[in-house]
């Protein structure tokens, strides 16, 4: 329970084989290995970015034993959890602390619309079926379910191990919102890449983002200019990656991360389908961008 998150928490893809398209653990652990020795201070896979949604459950526990043991204890790990029902999200995130991992994040997943009883219940059997820290991810655009400030707030106030929040609404007022809430308290986390600098100012502790697989050098950079004060810096770093930052999310961030990472010299497959790798064009608009940023 004592585990902290701080700095920029990197979100790996899932790899899978050109071949055949099934999952690539070589080529898993190897992204790993690059992230940490970019500096990255936490793993986060199976998340947004990892296409957890598109795995089978044996897929997705094969990629979350690997991630954390490619990890190895040298930063946390941080295993999403997403599934339409109560029991499937417990069965994962049990499966995640027994093979290691530090902290759970939490997306709700719905296709009837919850409210909040029915949201609280959900959080509050997944984390009275864990040990380990659970971080409440709010993502409305792939969720489905929006969690407001407020109900943010109650939940890390009255769960025990329920003690971070992660915002990617991408409204930074809500960011603030949770600041005034606590007093400063609660721990959040930016997961909207465009809002990386303002988050900063807003409080957040950290920076939830699969930049790093194509721009590590900068995306610490800049969190070492916030914590350093030094706020031209950290406008400078920030500007020179916004363009990336952008394209990455507008483009949809397993297509354009994959590709981002084949032009950095690590091949991890396409996406799955339905996804569709990046055009030509789009790629070659990647490619410059990432130019322009060095």
């Amino acid at each position: 329970m004592a585990t902290t998150l701080e700095g920029i928490i990197a979100y790996p893809v899932t790899p899978f084989s050109r071949t055949d398209g099934s999952l690539d653990l070589v080529r898993l652990a190897a992204l790993i290995e690059r992230l940490i020795a970019g500096g990255c201070h936490a793993i986060a896979p199976l998340g947004s970015t990892g296409e957890s949604a598109y795995l089978d459950d044996a897929e997705w526990y094969a990629a979350a034993e690997a991630s954390v043991s490619a990890v190895a204890g040298r930063v946390p790990t941080v295993v999403g959890i997403a599934d339409l029902t109560t029991r499937s999200a417990v069965r994962r995130a049990r499966f995640a602390e027994k093979v290691g991992a530090d902290v759970v994040m939490v997306l709700p997943l719905s296709y009837w619309r919850l409210d909040e009883r029915e949201i609280t219940r959900h959080y509050t059997t997944i984390a009275d079926a864990v040990g380990i820290p659970l971080m409440v991810y709010n993502n409305p655009a792939t969720a489905g379910v929006d969690l407001p400030p407020e109900l943010l707030h109650r939940l890390v106030t009255e769960v025990d191990n329920i003690t971070m929040v992660k915002e990617s609404s991408g409204d930074i007022q809500r960011m603030h919102r949770l600041t005034q809430l606590s007093d400063g308290a609660l721990p959040f986390y930016n997961g909207s890449n465009p809002l990386a600098l303002a988050a900063f100012a807003a409080g957040a502790s950290g920076w939830c983002t699969a930049a790093p697989c194509v721009i590590p050098e900068l995306t610490l950079e800049l969190y070492r200019a916030v914590q350093a004060g030094d706020l031209d810096r950290a406008r400078e770093v920030y500007y020179r990656q916004l363009p990336v930052l952008r394209f990455l999310l507008g483009g949809g961030l397993p297509t354009t991360v994959k590709a981002g990472l084949a032009l950095r010299g690590l091949d991890v497959g396409e996406p799955r389908k339905p996804l569709l790798p990046l055009d030509e064009a789009g790629t070659a608009e990647l490619a410059r961008l990432l130019a322009a940023a060095a």
